[in-house]
């Protein structure tokens, strides 16, 4: 039985943070535009810190961003977020939804930005049709606004590199996570 309600928690903690990690906008198209500036925004940002990240994503088959909610308490980790991946040779741009359930040990919460660079194509048609990603994850944030810092980084995994940069939060965590990456049938 408490398997149960544990498990009932969790599917609530990721309902509630794809609710909090949502577009601005009221139509389709205005949530499309809210992703795209989100997109522009943060490559800006990346280009700041990694500026080797422009020639990387322009020399790739094609990249994805994505904003992120994450919130962990104690031996549970929830994520949710939206974001979208570009076809560099089509020109495509394919909305996406992410949620995210870990177990491990952190407590915080933090909203950061995701940056995939996929280095062939059948990475990116997987993602783009699969979305699947499983894997560990340890970091530190204590940030608001410009103020304070976070321990993030760069990571190549599978033939894809991911850059991310936290916005701002409080968390301490090393978490074994799954993700789950889908398209958003309402903007594509």
């Amino acid at each position: 039985m408490k398997l149960v309600k544990i498990g009932l928690c969790c599917m609530v903690m990721v309902f509630i943070l794809n609710g909090c990690a949502t577009t601005g906008g009221k139509t389709t198209q205005d949530k499309r535009q809210d992703i795209l500036s989100m997109r522009n925004e943060v490559l800006a940002d990346l280009y700041k810190v990694y500026p080797n990240a422009k020639a990387e994503i322009a020399a790739a088959p094609g990249y994805a961003v994505f904003s992120n909610v994450n919130v962990n308490i104690i031996f549970a980790s929830f994520s949710g977020g939206y974001g979208v991946v570009k076809d560099n040779k089509t020109g495509k741009a394919t909305f996406m939804k992410m949620g995210e359930i870990g177990i491990g040990l952190g407590l915080g919460v933090k909203d950061f930005r995701a940056v995939f660079i996929f280095h062939d194509r059948a990475t990116l048609t997987r993602f783009v049709d699969s979305g699947w990603e499983f894997g560990g994850h340890a970091d530190a944030a204590a940030k608001a606004s410009d103020k304070g810092a976070a321990v993030g980084g760069e990571a190549l995994i599978d033939g894809i590199t991911i850059y991310q940069l936290t916005k701002s939060g409080l968390a301490l965590q090393a978490t074994v996570k799954g993700t789950k990456y889908w398209k958003d049938d309402e903007l594509n």
